[in-house]
């Protein structure tokens, strides 16, 4: 069951490594996008499909990759990037923790063919981000984002 969550959380280490240095946001932006996706497109689904229903963090995981990609479109300030630090942490131990975690918890549903789904998520494609937008609207999304995922008041004036 380990080499799923330790593929994926290794890639939480390269991301988290990524942001620390404020010249890679770029390569963080574009990373996490491929991680969310991996998550998103690969790995839900087809814990889903052969359990015959979602894992059990499935909601309050994808509430919160909603609110991480929202703070992904807007120009990085200080204050988003401390808030993308504040929802990854105790995001990626919902993902990572050992036995009941995310990762473990789809692990188990796949099975057999938890070597197959390692090999696709390996294989991921790349999702190049759009060009950052700003202002009021952009904002108004972040905001309503944050507040779904239950981060409400995490950046000021989102």
């Amino acid at each position: 069951m380990g080499a799923i969550r330790d593929f994926l959380a290794a890639d939480h280490d390269r991301l988290d490594a990524l942001l620390a240095r404020p010249r890679s946001y770029e390569e963080f932006r574009e990373g996490l996008l491929k991680h969310v996706g991996m998550e998103e497109m690969i790995l839900l689904p087809a814990a889903k499909r052969l359990r015959g229903r979602p894992a059990a963090l499935a909601e309050k995981i994808r509430l919160d990759h909603g609110a991480l990609t929202a703070l992904l479109v807007p120009s990085p300030t200080p204050e988003i990037v401390a808030a993308l630090r504040a929802i990854l942490g105790p995001h990626n131990e919902l993902e990572e923790r050992a036995g009941d975690g995310l990762y473990d918890d789809c692990a188990a549903a796949l099975g057999a063919q938890a070597d197959l789904i390692l090999a696709q998520l390996r294989s991921a494609r790349d999702i190049p981000p759009a060009a950052h937008a700003d202002g009021p609207r952009v904002m108004a999304v972040v905001r309503r984002a944050l507040a779904a995922a239950g981060y409400a008041g995490l950046v000021s004036g989102a």
